[in-house]
Order: C-alpha cells, then structure tokens, then sequence
C-alpha cells in the first residue's frame, strides 16, 4: 500500500500497536563515532525485527553525494551495496514492541519526507519519538561519555541539565522532524551523544552505549547494551595505549581534563575555584590530537 505522499510502502498484515515509541536513527551529516549507526545495528542484530514500511530510495537520496559501494572481482561486478530507508517493528528484551526508523538521512524533499513520517507517526499512534545523534566535543576519552537532551516540552527532558546555550548549527532530518512534531502537538525528544573530537572519525562504542541506555531511562525499554560496553573497553584501551606511548599526546589529554573537570565544577557554582590559568582552546586540542591519532593509524599500517 503506497501512502498518500508517494514515499513509501506499506508492508501487509499490520501489526495493532499501543502507543508504541518511535526511535529514529538516521545517519547523514553528523554522526559521530558511528554512534548512530552502531545503535541502530545493534538494535536490528539482537533483536527481533519485521519491516513494517519501505521507502523509495531513489526520490530521497543524492547518489552522487554518498555513492553505494559495490564489489568487483576479476572480471565481473559481485554485489551491490543498495541503500534502504525503511520503518521497523522492534521487539525489545522483554517483548514491548518499539518503532525504529533505520536509514541514511535524506538529501532530498525534506518536508515531504516529514510529512509521511508524521502520518506513519500518527497511523501507528506513536506516543513519543526519540531521536538519536552524535556529535564532535571537546572532551576527553577518560571521562565518562556525556549527552545533550532536547525536547519539544521539558517536562519530557527530566533531570537533564543543558551543555550548551544558543548555538546555529546546520539543519538535519532527524532534528527538523522533532522540530515539526512540534508544531503539530506531539511529543518528541532526542539524544546528542559527545564523542571526543579527535575520535568522531572512528568507531566508538561507548557513545552508542549511552544512546541506547538514554533511550532505555526515557521510555522504559530494555534495550540490549552489553556487547556496545565490551566494544568500548576494548577502544578505550587501545586509545589510553596508544596516547600513553607518546608524551605530547598526554598532556594533550590532561588538558582536555582540567577543561572538562572546570567545566563541571562550574555547573556546580564552583568554577573559579580549581581554576590553573588559560587552557588551550578546543581546536588546539584537537588538531593536535587529530595529527597524533593519524600518524599512529599510518605508522601501523605500514607495519
């Protein structure tokens, strides 16, 4: 059954749901650490999952700004790596079921795309949709990973206390979306995990850990993590060798530590109090950073 706004396709025998909650999870202009797309993956590899609806891909997305990968061997071309856009039913660890909207952001017909969305949100009588994203902070690796919550009514927001003021930053689908619902009366929240900035072109566990476990406190699901938390210890443990093997590297990260530990003392009203003199600035920081993890990445491989 295709929808009124011609985007997508509805698989058959629906599904009756009961205010079931929507996790969006869609990657394009920003995700950190592939915290979004590890989530989603996650979320698709250990638990149950039915395609309730399919998008069509081709109206959508900008093939020439992310092309698909394909496979040639010898003197044929093997596979082809087909971008898919498609809402899911979710089982979580307890049998609730849960909406997940799994795909590459699209580049095109943005508002349209909203729209159809909107009406899946309100064909399913989702109660609330949770939005998940990663972004580049100037925080360090030995800190406990931290998250930026936003909601179209703060009482969905509970003890979350803000990182950041007013801030321009570029539009995504996934935050005009909640923006949109807004408008139109329902309920949507959305996570923004902080991966350190010299790690966000890496894979990192630990921030889709915590979207996951945010998501969980929000909603009440039990969604698995325990395979994300054995994936971070691993990371982090190759990171915290690969910064101790060179001496400009750790006082880089002492840094960014008294930065971060300032800064939470500050939101305690206690901000002047460990103060040690001008820290450098987080681009500082993470050039240098970025320089030392990229020459460790070309050191091994020419190892």
């Amino acid at each position: 059954m295709l929808d009124p706004h011609g985007l997508y396709e509805l698989a058959d025998d629906l599904p009756a749901l009961d205010e079931p909650v929507l996790v969006q999870a869609l990657t394009g202009f920003v995700d950190a650490g592939s915290a979004i797309q590890l989530s989603r993956e996650h979320l698709l590899e250990h638990l149950d999952t039915q395609v309730l609806a399919t998008f069509d891909i081709d109206q959508l997305l900008d093939y020439r700004s992310r092309r698909p990968s394909m496979i040639f061997v010898e003197d044929h071309w093997e596979s082809y790596e087909q971008p898919t856009l498609a809402l899911h039913l979710v089982r979580d660890q307890l049998g609730t079921g849960f909406l997940l909207l799994a795909g590459p952001e699209p580049d095109l017909q943005w508002e349209r795309f909203i729209g159809a969305v909107t009406g899946l949100i309100e064909r399913f009588g989702v109660g609330l949709t949770v939005g998940l994203n990663a972004i580049p902070m100037a925080v360090p690796h030995t800190r406990p990973v931290s998250v930026t919550a936003h909601a179209t009514d703060q009482r969905l927001l509970g003890e979350h206390e803000s990182w950041l003021q007013r801030v321009q930053v570029p539009a995504s689908v996934g935050n005009l979306l909640e923006f949109r619902l807004g408008e139109t009366g329902h309920d949507a929240l959305g996570y923004a995990a902080h991966v350190p900035h010299y790690l966000a072109q890496t894979t990192y566990p630990a921030a889709a850990e915590l979207l996951l476990d945010s998501v969980s406190r929000s909603t009440g699901l039990a969604l698995p993590t325990g395979r994300l938390r054995e994936a971070a210890a691993v990371v982090r443990q190759e990171v915290d060798k690969q910064v101790a093997d060179d001496e400009q590297a750790t006082r880089l990260v002492l840094s960014l530590e008294e930065q971060y530990d300032a800064f939470i003392r500050g939101r305690q009203g206690n901000l002047l109090g460990g103060s040690t003199g001008p820290l450098p600035t987080a681009e500082e920081l993470g050039a240098e950073l970025e320089r030392f993890l990229a020459e460790q990445s070309r050191d091994s491989d020419q190892g």
